[in-house]
């Protein structure tokens, strides 16, 4: 059992979000009861994961994609009313945080994703920004058809995949977390064989076949998975807390 200053104070030291300039407040974003036991990490702070929560027992949760994003309306209304009732009912603390879980070198979204992936990780895809994604390579070349498997099995759905028509060995790749396209003309820049994020743009399909980059959509959600697991079962070991992770199943 941690008390909830104790956890707020780790989870700000091991991801130092006063380092990024966010689009929503990282850290403590909703107060509950004062002393924590059981902790719930998921990807997105949805209705239906607090009820999970609640169900669980939880006396936080801690996720990647929290509330009060910038340019949303500032007026607790519908949808956000009912989903801040039913954690002020249940006292429960919600923790949040995305770039600064986007960007850590142990935990995080995208180094995270490249241990499932069996990427091995050579630098950052944009230097100086850790949150844009990571640049590695492939321990052993394969084709687009191949990755393409490969990460249909780990991440469990398929993934668009767009590029240039001709069949090569793909050995070097880039990769961003969620929604993460707008980089594939870094890594055309750099002359990856492949790039992968999130999502896709419709512009996203032209930059690849033209510059000659293979790339990957495999989902926002099924790509950030990993760091908030990662993070909760660090927080569960140091602090002495119960963890359970909660998937919430979203097709984007």
């Amino acid at each position: 059992m941690a008390d909830r200053r104790a956890l707020h104070e780790w989870l700000d030291g091991l991801l130092r979000p006063e380092a990024f300039s966010d689009y929503c407040p990282n850290g403590l974003q909703v107060e509950g009861r004062a002393q924590i036991e059981h902790l719930v990490t998921g990807v997105t702070a949805s209705r239906e994961l607090i009820e999970q929560a609640c169900a669980l027992g939880a006396d936080a949760l801690l996720v990647h994609h929290g509330y009060f994003w910038r340019n949303e309306a500032p007026t607790v209304t519908g949808m956000k009313a009912r989903r801040l009732r039913a954690l002020l009912a249940a006292e429960m603390n919600l923790f949040a945080y995305h770039l600064p879980l986007d960007a850590h070198d142990e935990v995080g979204n995208n180094v995270q994703l490249a241990k499932r992936l069996d990427f091995e990780i050579d630098g950052l895809l944009v230097p100086g920004e850790p949150e844009a994604g990571r640049v590695g390579h492939l321990r052993s070349p394969c084709t687009a058809a191949e990755l393409a498997q490969r990460l249909e099995a780990q991440l469990g759905r398929p993934a668009m995949a767009v590029g240039p028509e001709e069949a090569r060995p793909l050995r070097t790749v880039g990769w961003c977390t969620g929604a993460g396209q707008q980089f594939i003309e870094q890594a055309a820049r750099q002359g990856l064989d492949a790039f992968l994020s999130g999502e896709i743009s419709e512009p996203t399909a032209h930059v690849a076949r033209e510059c000659g980059v293979h790339y990957f959509a495999c989902g926002h959600h099924a790509t950030e998975r990993y760091g908030v697991q990662a993070l909760g079962e660090r927080a569960a070991a140091q602090l002495g807390l119960s963890h359970r992770f909660v998937d919430v199943p979203n097709p984007a």
